[in-house]
């Protein structure tokens, strides 16, 4: 137990942020490095880390302060860098309000040739992505061997952040006891653990787009496209406009992709959220407009992310020629 009349190391830092409305400030990136590291080598104390992650939360994290956790966290991967990836898929939502079709668009773009390394953390809801991922026949990486073994056999490897980075999967773990997200969720969008050139990001509020392009560029990530999907989740909504922030080679700009929707409704709030559903959507069993516009619209970003295309409609006219020719 730290002895209460010595300053804890981790104070700094719980100060910095928490001092109030006039006295309070970001971290610099130095310092949310730091403190990240503190955090992830379990150097801190329990109220502190719930003091600081929520104090994080109510005002939102800065770009450098994400870019330094993300350096910190890092530091803790599990992971051989020497495996070849060519995009980058972070899945972070606790609980689905709706199928992972995403996930459908992933194994496609795997069927035609780009590696796709997906990871994240398995949920609590009754639907997740490993549960879909493995009724697909996609089971989870926990090994560098396995992820290379994976990616060779099926272009696609699913890494869950328990193998990867345990120290996050325990900050992760306090969800039910903050009762909100906190700012590994945010940061660990940007870990490409496998360097990716490539990488295409979900978040949950389009006032995140802005940070996350600037997260990308100071990390010198070489091609990031950032959306607001489903639960904050790389899954496009094709009922509605899409609003893209991208950061290529330094640079950071924004599109606006129209709705693809010919007027089906996409289930936001799905009564079944049985993972068969989404196998058969994609073996052709069962047919919704809605959801393969989905898959389709997610495809073309996708496509966006990876520099093979600079064109809304051809991005959407080649995912269309991938789903329809799928060979499951």
């Amino acid at each position: 137990m730290q002895d209460p009349t010595t300053a804890h190391a981790f104070s700094t830092f719980v100060r910095a942020v928490a001092r109030g409305e006039t006295l309070s400030q970001p971290l610099t990136e130095a310092e949310a490095e730091t403190a990240m590291a503190q955090v992830l080598a379990s150097k801190v104390e329990p109220v502190q880390l719930g003091a600081f992650l929520a104090v994080l939360r109510y005002r939102k994290e800065t770009a450098a302060e994400l870019v330094g956790f993300v350096k910190a966290a890092r530091r803790h991967l599990r992971i051989d860098n020497g495996i070849a990836v060519d995009l980058d898929w972070p899945s972070y939502a606790d609980r689905h309000k709706q199928l992972p079709y995403f996930v459908l668009a992933a194994l496609l773009l795997a069927h035609n040739g780009v590696r796709v390394a997906m990871h994240g953390i398995s949920g609590s809801g009754p639907v997740t992505t490993p549960a879909v991922l493995e009724a697909l026949g996609i089971v989870p990486a926990t090994t560098p061997e396995a992820t290379a073994t994976a990616l060779d056999r099926k272009g696609l490897a699913y890494l869950p952040i328990s193998d990867l980075c345990p120290p996050m999967a325990e900050v992760f773990a306090l969800r039910p006891l903050l009762g909100v997200r906190s700012a590994v969720n945010s940061f660990a969008r940007a870990l490409n653990p496998l360097d990716a050139t490539a990488q295409i990001l979900g978040v949950f509020h389009p006032t995140y787009l802005a940070t996350h392009a600037e997260m990308a560029l100071r990390l010198g990530q070489e091609r990031s496209v950032i959306f607001k999907g489903s639960s904050g989740e790389a899954q496009r909504n094709p009922e509605k406009v899409c609003r893209l922030a991208l950061a290529e080679s330094g640079t950071r700009s924004e599109e606006t992709w129209q709705a693809q929707s010919d007027g089906s409704r996409f289930p936001w709030r799905e009564e079944t959220l049985d993972p068969s559903r989404v196998v058969a959507l994609w073996h052709g069993e069962r047919r919704e407009a809605a959801p393969e516009a989905a898959v389709v619209g997610t495809v073309a970003i996708a496509l966006r992310a990876l520099g093979r295309v600079t064109d809304w409609r051809n991005a959407h006219d080649q995912a269309e020629k991938l789903w329809h020719s799928r060979k499951p």
